[in-house]
């Protein structure tokens, strides 16, 4: 990857962009796109058409089986499949930084400014750009209108009366989640305005952090040497593009709310659905100089002109008095409606103006409806579904507080040189995820018991932990097309974000995988890749998932049908070396103690598969399921190491326990284990794939290094709890460097999954020859952490480059591509990996809590433990 060709890939975003005007208050690092610029490459969704011939032969059974499940699914109980292989999301190079805090839905507005994709209803997704969702602005001089645009580069076949078709060539998206900024200057008016978008997601603020809001300011600079009277018109349609607008039934109704000495006007949109209704909020702050007017209601339909003159003829709306109500829409119709705000702007001088936009859907029921759950918000703002006027009052008052968190937060980074630009801005916007990965954030109901009948005294956990009533229950999709909570395999690598930033719902996520560990469910079901039935739960088995959103999560957990729960070994290798690097990151002793007789259980049910006593599981089957289609027999390198950093974990966690008879049980079988692994698998330059010795068992995996990754994450890997050699280790790491990177596209895309050792992709399945942008991002920190910084940079800057500057993918990241012409699942929780990147800097440059936490605190803490189980 040569320097021009990383300043090109940066300068093509804006190649098209004319202006010299920069804008009001935008950063210098994140990432840039001018409003005109037309991605060259558009690639195309893997689907089962895309299965190679050999490929299809090999899983003729599982497409046959997976057909059948789909025609029921989709024909006959009419849903949507959780993997839906013959309808994937086509690529649209549209969207921006999601609106709207944690757990609360999310509404995506484009970079373009199209409001364009809408998770309202949890974990259930709708692509459609409602039209007339715009702003518009207004000028005026000497009490004429001079000029009056919509903000869209977009030209409609609808709301003809207004004037489109905005030059994008004057503007430029900025985004640095979770704030974003458009720069528009306008043509022959001297005149500069910076919207600036922010939606609360905050780090460590477990409050508003989960508000459904976001705010619009508006910097407008004016150039000229005579006053300008300048206006902001936002218009909202009830609704979401879906289909229920027409439902019938939906009104709207202005509103003011004083409170504390502000006051704030708006819109409210109630959309009356039958199942989660909700209230649209738009609102403006009224402040001195600023005069905020509105339409209750018009009609999104026709040429629309009628808005279009109310605005022009004096830069106000008429606010309608008398009925301070629309009447219901008709079944077949839609209801729109307007806000504007104006403002005086002195010559060579700026003006500021705010919006807010909020929604309130306090009571959510998914698929099933079985049951009602609250949103977090609810406990700060009721759940009687009134509460928009509150929310965006709070908002457009608390939201200088917000940013200047988040300047807080993100400060140490961005101006830290020795970090590149393009890392700053993945690590920030690859956090899209977190609000809009589907993710739900609900209370605790108090009839739940989320222990799966095992008390604390019998190796269960308690009905309600602490850390769920006080925090909540969190959940997030595994992707936004592959629509499972919670996907245990996948969070392993995006934890790390969670960890880092809102450690209380990683250790509230936790706690419920925990609980469903000790449940078991023997009903028979088919599996869909072996074709045999099995028990859906097996006892002291993590779950693949808890459950798909159009049915019901945390009540019917591993919706996932492709393969047995119980031939994934690695779901409980990976909730082991999660207790504990979430322990040695947050030191929640308590945690800890909750969690030490789960991680026993589980790993006692992981002894069976040591069949020859080496201290080394066995594969067989699907059961490293690291990529589908690779069929694994013997011990191999990713499950087998994530199998001894396991070990290890246990010895660290034995003595923090006090406990030297475990702590001995697990160290005799981490030195067998280690020495078999050595033995088997260590070829003198890198790890097998497997043991097999058959073809591509010496394939050079990316992700080979997953188990000694998490140790040094978590202060492990060296001295007594070393689980692999270090030279070995660094061997491996070149390996995949040289031959997985370089040797992959130029070195310009990342680490491609699997290697052959002459130096070509491993295609022996669907997924050996993809780049996994979360793997990568994972390899990565294991280079930091290895010492090996430039190379790891170097191999998730392909990865960045690739998806958000030549695919157009911005936030909308997907799991997968491969070198030329499709790409898999979009928009997906595994990249948010990068922040374990982040930790690894933090370690190697000896960041204060992390060397504290390597100190005499693990002793003190390890004898408090011990005392409280003893």
């Amino acid at each position: 990857m040569t320097k021009e060709w990383r300043e090109k890939s940066t300068a093509d975003l804006m190649s098209r962009h004319v202006s010299n005007e920069m804008g009001y208050g935008v950063p210098k690092e994140g990432w840039r796109i001018c409003l005109a610029h037309e991605f060259k490459e558009k690639r195309k969704p893997f689907q089962a058409k895309d299965v190679s011939l050999a490929n299809v032969w090999e899983h003729i059974g599982l497409g046959v089986r997976y057909l059948k499940w789909w025609y029921k699914k989709t024909q006959v109980e009419k849903k949507a499949p959780f993997i839906d292989m013959f309808r994937a999301q086509p690529l649209r190079q549209i969207y921006g930084a999601p609106l709207g805090g944690i757990g609360g839905g999310t509404i995506t507005r484009g970079w373009r400014g199209e409001f364009c994709r809408w998770q309202l209803n949890p974990g259930m997704y709708h692509y459609k750009t409602v039209t007339a969702n715009q702003f518009t602005v207004c000028i005026r001089r000497g009490g004429q209108t001079v000029y009056q645009q919509v903000l869209s580069v977009e030209r409609p076949p609808t709301l003809q009366g207004w004037n489109w078709g905005y030059c994008g060539e004057y503007a430029f998206y900025h985004a640095l989640y979770p704030r974003a900024w458009t720069v528009y200057h306008l043509p022959g008016q001297n005149v500069t305005l910076t919207c600036r978008q922010i939606s609360p997601v905050i780090p460590h603020n477990y409050k508003d952090s989960c508000l459904p809001v976001a705010v619009f300011v508006w910097d407008i600079e004016n150039k000229n040497d005579y006053d300008l009277e300048v206006s902001i018109m936002f218009t909202m349609v009830n609704g979401s593009g879906h289909k229920d607008d027409k439902s019938g039934g939906h009104w709207n109704e202005p509103f003011h709310l004083e409170k504390e000495g502000e006051a704030v006007s708006g819109v409210l949109l109630h959309h009356c659905t039958t199942v989660n209704p909700y209230t649209l909020c738009i609102a403006a702050r009224k402040q001195s100089g600023r005069e905020v007017s509105h339409q209750t209601a018009f009609s999104p339909k026709g040429t629309c002109s009628s808005l279009w003159s109310d605005l022009i003829t004096d830069g106000r709306l008429d606010s309608p008095t008398g009925q301070c109500f629309s009447p219901p829409t008709p079944k077949g119709e839609k209801v729109a409606a307007a806000l504007a705000v104006t403002c005086s702007v002195p010559p060579q001088n700026r003006n500021t103006l705010e919006f807010c936009l909020a929604w309130d859907m306090p009571k959510i029921t998914f698929g099933s409806r079985e049951r009602e759950h609250m949103r977090r918000y609810t406990r700060y703002f009721g759940s009687k579904g009134d509460s928009s006027p509150s929310l965006s009052h709070y908002a457009l008052t608390h939201y200088s507080q917000w940013e200047k968190s988040i300047e807080e937060w993100q400060r140490p980074i961005l101006q830290d040189s020795s970090l590149p630009s393009w890392y700053k801005s993945a690590l920030f916007n690859e956090l899209y995820f977190v609000a809009d990965g589907g993710t739900v954030w609900t209370e605790l109901p108090e009839d739940v018991d989320i222990s799966g009948g095992v008390r604390s005294e019998e190796g269960g956990l308690p009905a309600q932990p602490a850390i769920i009533k006080e925090y909540g229950r969190f959940a997030y999709l595994e992707g936004q097309e592959y629509r499972m909570y919670n996907t245990y395999d996948v969070h392993f690598y995006a934890s790390f974000a969670l960890i880092m930033l809102w450690p209380k719902l990683a250790l509230s996520l936790q706690y419920d995988i925990a609980g469903s560990v000790v449940q078991q469910d023997p009903t028979e079901r088919l599996h869909l890749m072996s074709g045999e039935y099995s028990p859906v739960k097996a006892k002291n088995v993590v779950p693949h998932d808890i459950g798909d959103p159009d049915d019901e999560p945390w009540q019917r957990v591993n919706a996932y049908l492709i393969h047995d729960t119980a031939h994934w070994k690695d779901l409980n290798l990976k909730f082991v070396l999660q207790v504990y690097r979430d322990f040695h990151l947050t030191q929640d002793s308590q945690y800890l103690r909750d969690m030490w007789p789960i991680c026993q259980a589980v790993m006692e049910s992981e002894m069976k598969f040591d069949l020859d006593g080496d201290g080394l599981i066995e594969n067989s089957g699907y059961a490293d399921q690291t990529y589908d289609g690779w069929t694994v027999t013997g011990p191999s390198a990713y499950c087998g190491g994530l199998w001894l950093a396991s070990l290890c974990v246990m010895c660290k966690m034995a003595r923090l326990v006090d406990n030297e008879k475990t702590y001995q049980h697990y160290r005799n079988i981490l030195d067998k284990g280690s020495a078999a692994f050595d033995q088997l698998l260590w070829n003198g330059k890198y790890y097998n794939y497997d043991s097999s010795g058959k073809d591509h068992s010496n394939s050079i995996m990316s992700d080979q290094c997953a188990g000694h990754w998490f140790l040094r994450a978590s202060g492990l890997g060296e001295g007594e709890y070393q689980a692999f050699p270090k030279e070995k280790i660094q061997s491996a790491l070149r390996s995949v460097f040289d031959l997985n990177v370089m040797r992959f596209a130029g070195g310009q895309m990342g680490a491609v999954n699997g290697m052959c050792p002459e130096g070509v992709p491993d295609r022996s399945s669907v997924q050996s020859d993809e780049v996994w942008i979360g793997v990568v991002y994972g390899l990565a920190a294991t280079m930091i952490h290895e010492g090996m910084w430039e190379e790891g940079m170097r191999t998730a800057e392909g990865c960045y480059r690739t998806v958000w500057e030549s695919l157009g993918m911005a936030f909308q990241t997907p799991e997968a591509y491969c070198e030329k012409g499709i790409y898999r699942s979009l928009a997906y929780m595994r990249p948010l990996s990068v922040w374990a990147m982040q930790l690894a800097l933090n370690m190697s440059q000896k960041d204060p809590i992390t060397s504290a936490q390597n100190g005499d605190t693990d002793m003190k803490d390890g004898q408090e433990v011990g005392e409280n189980l003893s």
